[in-house]
């Protein structure tokens, strides 16, 4: 039975294995992409005896410069969705924050996603079909103070999509930016800001809520898709917001509370 194919980054946990479940619960094979191979394999188990669909484990740190080429030639098989969902933060004055540790983030939150893009669209384009889910953020409506970097990536992220959905007009081919605000992922963790206001002034969102409503947008072909009520009146309201006033606010959410 040849079932469709899903390619979903940043797959062994929060988001990313909220969407593989979703793609598998609606028949598609899966391929899991991360660089706990230990996690990998026992979400894709999981996923195989709960849907009764293939999973497959494809183990790659998209820090390295050109892991996307290697995960995409690992798969050998045609791609019918693309979720790129890796991503990570780093918070801090960009004065003092790390600058390696920023550069690894270009590469995963921009890098990787535009070649694994570039690698999966051709195919698609020739059998005028396919779906690819960018997962960018809220922030990318603003600049972010105190995180810079990973608002400007996930800028780039949103921007991108929104061009190349323009640009598959007609093709059969969907693109879609999904941008949630916080949610609860282990992000805050591993950014270390957790007692950052933005995580503390008001309860994040479920991945799986998070992945629902992605999901739903994907879907339906929607270019994008701002999860939850708050988030979309947010985005709403900075358009007509001066900037200055925006960069305070966000600032100041991204400071302890």
């Amino acid at each position: 039975m040849n079932r469709p194919t899903a390619l979903i980054t940043g797959a062994s946990s929060g988001i990313g294995l909220d969407l593989a479940r979703l793609f598998a619960r609606d028949g598609y094979d899966v391929v899991l992409v991360a660089r706990g191979e230990e996690k990998l394999r026992e979400a894709a188990s999981a996923i195989e005896r709960e849907f009764n669909v293939g999973a497959r484990v494809v183990v790659a740190d998209l820090i390295e410069p050109h892991a996307a080429r290697k995960v995409f030639d690992a798969v050998n098989r045609p791609i019918d969705a693309l979720v790129n969902n890796a991503g990570f933060g780093v918070a801090g004055e960009f004065v003092s924050t790390d600058l390696q540790k920023e550069i690894d983030m270009i590469q995963v939150n921009i890098v990787a996603l535009v070649e694994l893009t570039k690698l999966v669209l051709p195919q698609m384009v020739a059998r005028r079909g396919g779906r690819i889910l960018n997962v960018a953020s809220t922030a990318a409506f603003q600049p972010g103070p105190l995180m810079a970097i990973y608002y400007a990536s996930k800028s780039f992220v949103l921007s991108f999509s929104e061009a190349i959905a323009e640009e598959l007009g007609g093709s059969g081919v969907t693109v879609t930016a999904l941008c949630p605000g916080p949610t609860a992922t282990g992000f805050a963790e591993a950014a270390k800001m957790t007692d950052r206001r933005l995580f503390t002034v008001t309860k994040p969102a479920t991945s799986e809520s998070v992945a629902r409503e992605g999901y739903a947008g994907m879907k339906r072909g929607k270019r994008i898709v701002v999860t939850g009520l708050r988030n979309k009146v947010m985005a709403q309201s900075i358009r007509i917001s001066p900037r200055r006033i925006v960069t305070k606010v966000v600032r100041r959410l991204q400071e302890k509370a």
